[in-house]
């Protein structure tokens, strides 16, 4: 049975599912249509519902509960990896709220966690994340928000680190951050359901015990990708929680979930 998956190019998710996509480990009979896409792309399709599974943000995850079911293995979480705002030179509070704010998309965690650090910096700009640092750099925006592998890199281009949302999310709850997840469609039979599940989870595993294995596959997505920085972002956000949610996973999502945001209002962008 052919099952459509979605998930971004970044390295931490061509590194998990490269077993699965590849057949490296039993899928039980299972073949994936896989599509490639930037993650608010993967988020927007979500709230159409047109893939079977997909890698979506927790912040996003959390308005598509009545569509999509989470599953255990394959998710982002961690400690000292979340989203970083940075710009050209420090500026103060109340510049921030003012700033034109580059972000990589309205219903990304990076999203949600600067609203809950700086609500009132209402002037965003969505851009795909990779343009973020340039933009910032040409002047075109004050700041920007920064994700995946461009914590590496803002600061050899001269760019400086306002706040660290993530740390500031870690002070405030004591729970790891939820960054993105991976999520099947809630209308498919509950034993196919079932069996995705146990697929991701070999990959994961498969991907984890067997770390060179991957490195085709995260190279051919990577692009220009410096090799080092592609190793330290999965070292960064493949993890412990990428194998098994758990209790403090679970934890992360519900807080997240429960800070009232609502669909009408995910924050401003």
């Amino acid at each position: 049975m052919k099952i459509s998956l979605g998930f971004s190019p970044c390295p931490n998710d061509t590194f998990i599912f490269d077993a699965m996509v590849h057949g490296k480990i039993d899928t039980e009979g299972l073949s994936f249509e896989v599509v490639l896409a930037d993650v608010e792309a993967l988020n927007h399709w979500a709230f159409e519902g047109r893939l079977d599974v997909t890698k979506l943000s927790f912040h996003a995850y959390t308005y598509l509960t009545d569509r999509y079911n989470l599953l255990e293995s394959g998710a982002a979480l961690g400690n000292n990896c979340g989203p970083l705002l940075i710009a050209r030179r420090p500026m103060p509070e109340e510049a921030i709220n003012n700033a034109v704010i580059a972000i990589p998309g309205k219903y990304t965690t990076a999203n949600f966690l600067l609203s809950q650090v700086y609500p009132q910096a209402v002037n965003r700009q969505v851009m795909v994340f990779s343009a973020i640092e340039d933009a910032v750099l040409s002047g075109e925006v004050d700041a920007g928000l920064i994700i995946h592998e461009n914590r590496f890199t803002y600061q050899d281009k001269g760019l400086v680190k306002l706040a660290d949302l993530g740390e500031i999310w870690e002070q405030n709850t004591g729970l790891p951050i939820p960054l993105g997840g991976i999520a099947v469609k809630n209308e498919l039979p509950p034993d196919l359901q079932a069996a995705i599940g146990r697929v991701m989870t070999r990959s994961v595993t498969f991907a984890m015990d067997n770390p060179t294995e991957a490195l085709p596959f995260v190279r051919a997505h990577s692009q220009e990708m410096d090799e080092g920085v592609m190793y330290a972002h999965i070292n960064l956000y493949v993890n412990e929680f990428t194998r098994a949610l758990g209790e403090r996973g679970h934890s992360a999502v519900a807080r997240m979930r429960a800070t009232g945001l609502t669909a009408k209002n995910p924050g401003s962008a």
